[in-house]
């Protein structure tokens, strides 16, 4: 399989945040900026294999900011990493200030997803090419997280987890 670049599998969601939407305090429920996010994500990880996608997990969640109502926020998702028959998927979310038209990052996320063929089982993914400083660091930063997610769920001898021991003995 030939390899793919983080940029063909972005996607990107513009929308506005409704009363519907928002809590008691007018600001974005949690839940509908997970909601957003999972969708963005799903959208790069098939465009990335070309196949259907499901969310294997939420692996991190950043709620560092408030979206108050009426903000226009934005939802870019991009693949960070490629591995056998799945792929890390960094999402950034940015909010426009409604006067000024400002753009600040208010969360962040990454999520996991795997392609699975028309039986629903788990298919080869093609890998990925990083281009940018950004780009290299999450693609190396992929593979500690992976690491210690599997050493946390008992999946992998801390001692094989070679890019987690090279951060502690470098």
């Amino acid at each position: 399989m030939e390899a793919k670049t983080p940029n063909e599998s972005k996607a990107i969601m513009t929308d506005l945040v409704l009363p519907s939407e928002t809590n008691p305090l007018n600001n974005l429920f949690g839940g509908e900026l997970l909601a957003r996010m999972d969708r963005a994500a799903s959208i790069a990880a098939r465009r990335h294999s070309r196949r259907i996608t499901v969310t294997a997990s939420v692996n991190h969640v950043a709620f560092n900011k408030t979206v108050p109502l009426g903000s226009v926020l934005t939802v870019e998702a991009k693949i960070s990493r490629a591995f056998r028959t799945s792929m890390e998927v960094f999402i950034d979310v940015w909010m426009e200030d409604r006067f000024s038209g400002e753009r600040t990052k208010a969360n962040e996320a990454i999520y996991t997803f795997v392609a699975v063929d028309d039986a629903g089982n788990p298919t080869l993914v093609p890998p990925l090419k990083p281009e940018t400083d950004l780009e290299k660091e999450r693609y190396a930063g992929a593979l500690r997280r992976k690491q210690l997610s599997l050493v946390l769920a008992g999946k992998m001898d801390p001692h094989d987890a070679t890019e987690l021991k090279a951060l502690f003995l470098d």
